[in-house]
């Protein structure tokens, strides 16, 4: 088994593993991207994955100085980091979904809850409260995510009304939940 190397946050000087940070790159022209893939070339530079830290690196010129050049850094690159999280989590949902590691509709999810195959219960945050009271009371120590619109699951799963879904267990499944993970540790949730 590979041993997890760590890197140093640029803000706090912690030294976490690569899955606990952001890292970003600087282009030739001296603009510092997201590269969360980690394919771009050049050295990378790690902040831990929180919207203070992040915000507190650029207030605090900290790219150039990790760096030891110039460097520009877009006034909404934490926006930026936050939509990319988020599409990373949307996009980690719809490959559950065709794995067969997904369900939707409140019966299902309730019934898939009970037979304890879930990873994570997933609720829209802007659901009706029909269905929640519901959710809460067969989820036990489930942990339930509300950080997407009816509108978002929607448009990533091609569905009507999505209001409940189960994370089932599962590498899928598994894959989704961190990935939703890195998105509410970025919000701080």
């Amino acid at each position: 088994m590979k041993q997890e190397i760590a890197r140093k946050c640029i803000v706090s000087g912690e030294l976490l593993s690569k899955t606990q940070m952001l890292r970003f790159t600087a282009t030739p022209e001296g603009d510092i991207v997201p590269d969360f893939k980690r394919k771009l070339g050049g050295k990378g530079i790690y902040v831990t994955n929180a919207k203070s830290l992040l915000n507190k690196a650029v207030a605090q010129n900290l790219f150039a100085k990790a760096l030891k050049r110039k460097v520009r850094v877009a006034s909404d690159i934490g926006v930026m980091v936050e939509h990319l999280l988020r599409a990373q989590a949307l996009h980690a949902l719809s490959l559950a979904r065709k794995a067969g590691c997904l369900i939707w509709g409140l019966d299902k999810v309730l019934e898939a809850v009970k037979k304890q195959q879930v990873e994570l219960l997933i609720e829209a945050g802007d659901k009706g409260s029909d269905g929640h009271d519901k959710v809460i009371s067969h989820a036990g120590k489930l942990e339930i995510c509300d950080l997407f619109n009816v509108d978002e699951l929607d448009e990533e799963l091609r569905r009507d009304n999505t209001a409940h879904l189960a994370l089932l267990k599962g590498s899928a499944g598994a894959f989704a939940k961190e990935a939703i993970a890195r998105l509410s540790a970025f919000e701080g949730n």
